[in-house]
């Protein structure tokens, strides 16, 4: 990159000149809550053409890839906008917006700068000017008849997610919905609904509910229930957060699908530890708030799957059984799976019971047993599927749901069959 920095101020713009590709970085030193940052990418309308181009952490890319999100830290978003290929769409602006999910306001928000740059431009825009608003757009690349320009744009939304959204084309109803239009967010909300960053969770229920019907289970319930490793190794994704945001996806599912809206929660290391149970109304900084030191304390740093399984299996089974209504069980673990005999005899002999394991690698590691179930014998049904992803925060919704939900409708129609599960 060669050229000078430039500095704008709220409401000027900057030519792009002939860059094929520019990288809007927003960085921010210190923030009351997750700021939750994205990008609308709208028509001459000023709206989406549909939700698939909004652009957000649990939707890091549009169809096409024109516009990427990365998030490097917890406290800096990165796009990667690829200027020519938008040319020939119908795409006018790419919008780049954030949501405090969580208390305060962007007064309380300091050292917040957008920069744009590529091989010739450096541009820089200091938000300085933000009051009590919850969400701020922050600026906007368009197009102009000399090519794309950058814009500082700086304007305030108060109200969190729905106002934001609502301006550029995504609805946020208040109403339980039947079916919804391809650019509509649903929010299961209340009457009175406005519990901090709920949208964000109804974005997500959206995604689930697509999967649920391609999969024909949309009509199901069961008791949904995650499981995330607090082993040492998993130290960084804690503290990045991605293991909240995990937890939220997770949490989608439990809100769409689970008997009662609740979802059980368990940590595991060397021990395993039952946290509260949780719904859409309490998630924020969930796994903060409970376990705020992951791979250390009483349940040590090391990966005893065995331990929290027989205790997940004790629950369903003994403390609270139910044989109509089957347990989903979505286990989370970063690898260091050494403990094959005791995982295959627990997942042999309560294959017989209404439980289905779904198991999910976080990262390129050594996963053991879970990466041979289909080829474990003596079981009754197959109960348990396993799938590893390099890096969770870039898979779009829609495949998470796909991959979480791929191998439960068989399991479901297995376990009625041979009378495990009564209808």
């Amino acid at each position: 990159m060669s050229g000078s920095k430039m500095v704008l101020s709220t409401g000027a713009n900057a030519p792009l000149g002939k860059e094929d590709t520019v990288r809007v970085t927003i960085t921010w030193e210190h923030a009351p809550a997750e700021l939750d940052v994205s990008c609308f990418m709208v028509g001459q309308d000023g709206k989406v053409a549909s939700d698939d181009y909004f652009i957000f952490y649990n939707q890091p890319a549009d169809p096409h890839g024109h516009v990427r999100l990365q998030r490097p830290n917890d406290k800096t978003a990165e796009f990667t906008v690829a200027l020519r290929a938008l040319q020939g769409t119908g795409v006018d602006k790419c919008v780049f917006a954030a949501t405090l999910d969580g208390p305060g306001t962007f007064a309380d928000v300091i050292g917040c700068t957008l920069t744009v740059q590529g091989r010739q431009v450096h541009i820089a825009y200091s938000i300085t000017e933000a009051t009590k608003e919850t969400s701020l757009v922050f600026a906007e690349i368009y197009r102009h008849t000399s090519g794309f320009k950058l814009r500082a744009v700086g304007r305030g939304f108060n109200g969190g997610l729905k106002p934001l959204a609502e301006a550029h084309g995504v609805t946020v109803e208040e109403e339980e919905p039947s079916a919804a239009p391809t650019n509509t967010v649903n929010a299961k909300a209340e009457a009175n609904a406005s519990f901090p960053g709920s949208g964000k969770i109804n974005l997500l229920k959206q995604s689930v509910q697509i999967s649920l019907k391609k999969k024909q289970i949309d009509h199901e319930k069961a008791r949904v229930a995650v499981v995330l490793d607090a082993s040492g190794s998993m130290g960084k994704l804690y503290s990045l957060g991605t293991v909240q945001k995990a937890f939220e996806r997770v949490l989608a599912v439990a809100a769409c699908m689970d008997d009662d809206g609740e979802m059980d929660v368990w940590f595991f290391a060397d021990k395993a530890q039952r946290a509260p149970s949780v719904t859409e109304r309490d998630y924020e900084n969930y796994v903060k708030r409970t376990f705020p030191e992951p791979g250390y304390g009483k349940i040590g740093i090391g990966n005893n799957e065995p331990e929290v399984m027989t205790d997940i299996i004790l629950k369903y089974t003994e403390e609270v059984p139910n044989e109509t209504i089957p347990t989903y069980i979505i286990f989370f673990s970063d690898g260091g799976v050494y403990e094959t005999k005791k995982i295959s005899k627990l997942l042999i002999k309560y294959s017989k019971s209404p439980i289905f394991w779904q198991f999910v690698g976080l990262g390129n590691a050594d996963y053991g047993v879970l990466q041979k179930l289909d080829n474990l014998r003596g079981r009754v049904v197959d109960n348990a599927d396993f799938f590893a992803l390099d890096d969770i925060d870039s898979v779009t919704d829609a495949e998470l749901y796909d991959r979480l939900l791929n191998e439960f409708p068989g399991w479901l129609k297995q376990v009625r069959a041979k009378g495990i599960l009564r209808s």
